[in-house]
């Protein structure tokens, strides 16, 4: 469900005409819609945008923009060319954040490769799936070597995005055992052996442990790219 705009479209525009026609400052257009003392650079912000690409530059979105490899790559160029910023950029094709066009950079500087982009909302509403334990192992497992990217797991194992999302969490708090289906059988904390619970914990520590190979692998890699 999309939040409600708390500035009106028609506010919007009648602030840029006020500030372009210099009958008000982007101050008094600010404290005329009650902003806070910071307001102006959002007044600002708009004025940009406005000039840019006009009133549609204020429509909503009602669904997730699709960007394709060759639009991502371009846009990037034209950063690295010093032909704008990321906000410029972002205002002058309509990106909807200058946050999107930093985050293509950074893979672009990381040199990993820009890929199309479509929303693929089917693994949040999929259905889950009867799967083994060595199923949800193997699931788990590639998870965790592609940076706990649940989505993308879910599309690779045709499983809904909560039942990954699951497994991965009950990996890391029980190991491979929290995978198995105990339904109608868990064991009761307080009726393990101390041998049990001692294996439980040397199994959480090695977990733990090789989270933080997997992160520590990572951090050196992304200092070698920078």
């Amino acid at each position: 469900m999309s939040r409600k705009a708390k500035y009106t479209l028609e506010q919007k525009i009648q602030a840029c005409e006020d500030y372009i026609s210099g009958n008000k400052s982007a101050i008094q257009i600010a404290n005329q819609l009650g902003m806070s003392s910071s307001g102006n650079v959002y007044i600002l912000e708009w004025i940009r945008m406005y000039r840019e690409n006009g009133y549609e530059a204020f429509l909503s979105s009602h669904r997730n923009s699709h960007y394709t490899k060759e639009f991502k790559c371009m846009v990037v160029q034209k950063y690295v060319s010093g032909l704008g910023s990321t906000r410029d950029l972002a205002i002058k094709y309509k990106i909807k954040s200058s946050s999107t066009v930093k985050n293509w950079i950074s893979k672009y500087n990381r040199q990993e490769e820009l890929q199309d982009y479509k929303p693929a909302l089917e693994v949040y509403t999929m259905k889950t799936r009867k799967t083994t334990k060595e199923e949800r192992i193997e699931i788990v497992k590639w998870c965790l070597d592609h940076n706990n990217d649940y989505k993308k797991t879910s599309q690779e194992f045709r499983c809904s995005y909560a039942q990954v999302y699951q497994w991965v969490n009950k990996y890391k708090k029980d190991g491979e055992e929290g995978l198995s289906d105990r339904r109608g059988q868990r064991k009761a904390e307080e009726m393990l052996t101390s041998e049990e619970k001692l294996r439980k914990e040397n199994d959480r520590l090695n977990r733990r442990n090789e989270e933080l190979e997997r992160e520590i692998e990572l951090l050196k890699k992304l200092n070698a790219f920078e």
